[in-house]
């Protein structure tokens, strides 16, 4: 039987687009300064603001957790629903938690559970046949009276880059960026970024968004930004909603 052209080319057409990758899916899995937070809060997690930085058509679903270090992520079953997400890529990053004082159900010990930890989830998110990003911790805005930023998370991060380089997965060093950021902004200059007086840790609406674009411009090569990063929200920084390109997921879990 012979196929005329147009006939052809229609049934090509139609086998290739069966044959289409499903869309990319990014899964960010954090703590806080990650995470969604209710829009009546002033406080802002910067995965909330990927999807502004992040193709359309591409899926972000931000699995941050408050509270959550590399121990209780697991412990409270995220870890096994982030994974069940079928992901594409997936973005990892934890230290703030982690850090607390020995004892607390949350802290682990920078070298030694803590890295076990992360060779775990690397691993793991490989054998699901997805790509991981490790992201060291985004540095805490405390200042010493020398004007230099006190660094409890060091360590951690420190940690972070050694099993980024042991698994030889890309890293994002969000620490060394915000705490290079915060020192060129200097101490007053970083106010606008925390959501309440004594918060240090998070970020407003524009200060998350601030952040994403730190992350995203440190993400591997291949990784789908958009084009034209999607304007930020009209409203005030507290009260903004996250801007998305893609189909932007805050997650029930």
């Amino acid at each position: 039987m012979t196929l005329r052209p147009a006939l052809f080319a229609a049934i090509l057409t139609t086998g290739l687009a069966v044959a289409a990758e499903p869309a990319p899916v990014v899964v960010l899995c954090g703590d806080s300064t990650m995470a969604h937070h209710p829009p009546a809060q002033a406080v802002a997690g910067w995965g909330d603001h990927l999807g502004a930085f992040t193709a359309p058509g591409v899926t972000v679903i931000n699995a941050a957790r408050s509270g959550a270090s590399t121990k209780t992520y697991r412990a409270e079953g995220l870890w096994t629903k982030a994974l069940a997400s079928k992901p594409t890529w997936v973005l990892i990053q934890f230290g703030h938690n982690d850090s607390h004082g020995a004892g607390k159900p949350e802290s682990t010990a920078a070298d030694g559970d803590f890295r076990d930890n992360l060779r775990l989830m690397v691993d793991e998110v490989r054998a699901a046949g997805a790509r991981p990003v490790l992201i060291t911790p985004v540095q805490r805005r405390t200042w010493a009276k020398d004007g230099t930023l006190s660094d409890g998370l060091a360590p951690y991060a420190a940690s972070t880059v050694a099993v980024a380089a042991e698994k030889k997965v890309p890293l994002v060093d969000l620490h060394r960026r915000s705490g290079a950021e915060y020192l060129r902004m200097g101490k007053e200059g970083t106010e606008a970024l925390n959501p309440a007086p004594g918060d240090r840790s998070h970020f407003t609406q524009a200060g998350a968004r601030l952040v994403a674009e730190w992350v995203v411009a440190e993400l591997p090569q291949d990784y789908p930004r958009a084009s034209v990063p999607a304007p930020a929200a009209a409203a005030t920084p507290a009260a903004a909603a996250p801007a998305s390109t893609g189909a932007y997921q805050p997650t029930g879990y």
